[in-house]
């Protein structure tokens, strides 16, 4: 099978592509950067879904693609670069697969357009989702839109099929995807300022192998939450201490307290600095609505099985331990308050 994984330098496109190549697919990444850590006989292409000419040649040859690239985080300073990359990049794969007529096409979401968000006054209930302009950001809305354009396509008789991580983690994240750059930032804090919310924690490995599940086996127009074990942050907190051994003071703070300072650090970061926040609005917002989203159709229909998380909570704490005491620089760009994308 020949297979295209866009995004497959970041930290579920290297696990996915690893799985993958270990089951004899043909394996071909685009991708903006290709990964410090190459896996033999997989095909690297740089380039970006935004560019149609690329894309097709990536695509041409394939049989299925997964579609992971995307833009995560909730700031730029051109808060339009989500809806190009990750609304009209899902856009310009989508017509690429369906030109070169794939057999199959995973679009990798996100769990935070899933939430249950303030809908305007009268507004219509979703039957599957909040609709984009429910969304607590540009982030949020720019992957509502790209979900949205799946389904579309799926609608129209494409095969595709959606797949929902929760936030992954796991050891070697070198870039800290925003569960791990959660837990580096409490290690390094003696005082944890911190908003409890709900937050599912999955094995990266596992959302690997669900992404290949829902390909394989998944309905058209489907979608398959792949989350793991829901736990409040404080509870999180408890087990980092426990594991890390390290004592920290943990202190709660209230939502709205926690929205306007971050608001605050968005307005210092777009007017004055042009460098990311430590925390935005809109991952304060999901933190708040955040709730425990069911993986019963991914056991159901693909026989979807996650590992307990505590074994892979300690492997990477452990693993951002000792990242630290190599001197390492990772690159911590995320903030508690902003959830997982891709």
């Amino acid at each position: 099978m020949n297979v295209l994984v866009t995004g497959g330098s970041g930290f579920i496109g290297q696990h996915l592509v690893v799985a993958l190549a270990t089951r004899g697919a043909r394996v071909r990444v685009l991708d903006v950067r290709c990964p410090t850590q190459m896996v033999a006989d997989v095909q690297y292409i740089e380039g970006s879904v935004l560019d149609p000419a690329v894309v097709r040649e990536a695509v041409d040859g394939v049989e299925q693609v997964y579609h992971l690239a995307g833009l995560p985080g909730m700031w730029m300073p051109d808060r339009q670069d989500f809806h190009r990359v990750n609304c009209q990049g899902t856009e310009t794969v989508l017509a690429a697969a369906r030109a070169g007529k794939v057999q199959r096409f995973l679009h990798c979401s996100t769990e935070s357009i899933l939430f249950d968000y303030p809908r305007a006054e009268g507004a219509a209930e979703a039957p599957t989702a909040p609709p984009a302009d429910a969304m607590p950001g540009a982030y949020t809305r720019s992957k509502a839109l790209a979900e949205a354009r799946a389904m579309q396509a799926a609608a129209e008789g494409f095969p595709v099929v959606v797949g929902t991580p929760t936030m992954p983690i796991g050891p070697h994240d070198s870039n800290l995807t925003p569960p791990s750059a959660m837990l580096r930032h409490f290690l390094g804090s003696r005082v944890q300022l911190y908003l409890d919310f709900i937050v599912n924690l999955v094995d990266v490995r596992d959302v690997a192998a669900g992404l290949i599940l829902a390909m394989e086996r998944g309905k058209i127009g489907g979608r398959y939450v792949f989350g793991g074990e829901s736990l409040h942050l404080s509870r999180i907190l408890q087990l980092v201490a426990a594991i890390s051994g390290r004592k920290h003071l943990a202190i709660p703070v209230p939502g709205r307290l926690a929205e306007l300072s971050a608001g605050m650090l968005e307005f210092v970061s777009d007017h004055i600095t042009r460098r990311p926040p430590t925390g935005t609005a809109e991952g304060v917002r999901i933190a708040l609505h955040a709730s425990d989203l069911s993986i019963d159709r991914a056991r159901r229909e693909l026989g979807y099985a996650p590992r307990a998380i505590e074994p892979t909570l300690r492997e990477t704490i452990a693993f951002l331990l000792q990242t630290e005491t190599d001197g390492r620089g990772l690159d911590v760009k995320q903030h508690p308050f902003r959830t997982a994308a891709e």
